[in-house]
C-alpha cells in the first residue's frame, strides 16, 4: 500500500475521528503522493521545487499517474502548485480506484461525507495495514491526517489527544527535510483553503444583507 491509500483508509474509518472534508483531504492526498515519490527517489526537492527522477520503481497506478503529470522543465513546479493542481478532486479519484479494486462495499447508512452514495471499506490486508500504521503513530501519516483536519486543527498544541488515538494535534518529529517541506506545504494549503472559504462566506453574507436592506 501507499501513503495516499493509507490516508484515505484512515479518513474513511468511521471510528477514527471527524468526517473528511473533500478539499482538505484531496490536498493531503497530493502531499502524500509527493512523499511516496520522494521515498522511492522518483522525485527530489530542490528547495520547494519538485524535480523528476527515476520513475521505473513505481508499481501503484495512481502514483504512476501522479509521476507522469510532473512538470519536467525548469524551474519545475513548487510543492504548493503541485498540491493545488494535482489535488483537485483527488479524493474522488482514489475512491474510484478503491471501488474498482473491490475495496468498498455499499451500505445503507452513511459512513463517509465526501462521496455521493453510502460506501464502507471491506476488511482486507490493505485496511489492516493502514490501521496498524496509524495505531503505531507513524509520524507522516499522523501529520497528513492532522493537516487534513481529521483530528482537529492542524498542529494545535493547546488541544489534547483522545484516548486510544495518537496525539495527532502535536506536530510529529519528521527527520527528513524534504518530507518536512512537503508536509508544511500541505498544512499551509489546507489553511489557505479554509481562509478562502471563510472569506467567501463573509462576502456572501454581506451580499445577502444588502438585499435584505441592511
Amino acid at each position: 500500500m501507499t501513503t495516499p491509500r493509507d490516508l484515505l483508509i484512515v479518513a474513511m474509518d468511521g471510528e477514527s475521528g471527524r468526517p473528511a472534508d473533500r478539499g482538505s483531504l484531496s490536498l493531503a492526498l497530493a502531499g502524500a503522493e509527493v512523499i511516496d515519490l520522494l521515498g522511492v527517489r522518483a522525485v527530489e526537492l530542490d528547495g520547494d521545487r519538485i524535480v523528476p527522477g527515476d520513475l521505473s520503481s513505481l508499481d501503484d497506478p495512481l502514483l504512476r499517474e501522479a509521476a507522469s503529470s510532473l512538470v519536467r522543465q525548469k524551474p519545475y513546479e513548487s510543492v504548493e502548485d503541485w498540491l493545488w493542481r494535482r489535488g483537485r478532486d483527488l479524493s474522488s479519484a482514489y475512491l474510484t480506484a478503491f471501488e474498482s479494486e473491490g475495496q468498498l462495499t455499499r451500505q445503507r447508512r452513511r459512513l463517509v461525507s465526501f462521496r455521493a452514495g453510502d460506501v464502507a471499506l471491506v476488511d482486507s490486508p490493505a485496511r489492516r495495514g493502514a490501521v496498524d500504521r496509524w495505531e503505531s503513530h507513524e509520524p507522516v501519516l499522523v501529520a497528513l491526517a492532522t493537516a487534513a483536519g481529521l483530528y482537529g486543527e492542524p498542529f494545535d498544541e493547546s488541544a489534547e489527544g483522545s484516548p486510544g488515538k495518537p496525539d495527532a494535534l502535536d506536530a510529529p518529529d519528521i527527520a527528513d527535510d524534504a518530507v518536512a517541506t512537503a508536509l508544511a506545504a500541505v498544512n499551509d494549503a489546507v489553511m489557505e483553503l479554509e481562509a478562502v472559504r471563510q472569506r467567501r462566506s463573509i462576502e456572501d453574507a454581506a451580499f445577502d444583507n444588502i438585499w435584505r436592506g441592511f
